[in-house]
């Protein structure tokens, strides 16, 4: 049997064509229950174009936080460093001051944890993390908005390192998540991927 509407060769009891997304009129009655004289359906397949519009809405939102982390990221970063030039004496450890018994606290022993540089040792460090932050939520808006076969592991992996960055990453960790891990729209994005 053969798809109406793009020609897609169908097997016995599919529901819907895995290219176009056509009702072929041979779905299965339910999930679980017996076709007669065909296989047993673990789930039934949505059609593409409604998995299409949410992989696409989640591709949206990828590359909108990755460039709200990369943004704010580059604001707080300036004003960090712009801070730390303007009142490098505060981390000042040769008098009394707030540098001397913050560096020279009860956890902060050795040489590389003493002197005015340390603080941008973090700025670095921070910089450094948002990027790849960043990077790795674009990665994930571009693979799954074409689709590609490495599109949805690297979106699941950034949804679980958003989950912690409160409020927006979290929500965002969570609805990749809901949608990538069900089992009907994991096979729909299987059969979109180039």
């Amino acid at each position: 049997m053969y798809c109406s509407g793009c020609g897609q060769a169908l097997v016995a009891g599919q529901g819907f064509c895995p290219r176009c997304g056509r009702a072929s009129g041979q779905g299965w009655p339910s999930a679980g229950m017996p076709n007669p004289g065909g296989p047993v359906a673990p789930y039934s397949l949505p059609p593409l174009p409604y998995v299409e519009r949410r992989i696409d809405a989640l591709a949206t939102g990828w590359m909108v936080y990755a460039g709200l982390v990369a943004l704010t990221s580059l604001l707080g970063l300036a004003f960090a460093h712009a801070f730390l030039n303007g009142h490098s004496n505060w981390f000042d450890d040769s008098g009394p001051g707030f540098g001397h018994h913050f560096w020279h606290g009860p956890f902060w022993h050795g040489p590389f944890w003493h002197g005015p540089g340390m603080p941008f040792f973090w700025i670095r460090f921070a910089w450094m993390a948002a990027m790849l932050k960043a990077g790795l939520a674009l990665a994930a808006g571009l693979g799954l908005s074409r689709k590609t076969t490495w599109g949805r592991p690297v979106a699941i992996l950034a949804g679980c390192v958003a989950l912690f960055s409160f409020p927006f990453g979290t929500a965002l960790g969570i609805w990749t998540l809901v949608i990538l891990l069900n089992a009907s729209n994991a096979a729909g994005y299987r059969a979109m991927e180039r």
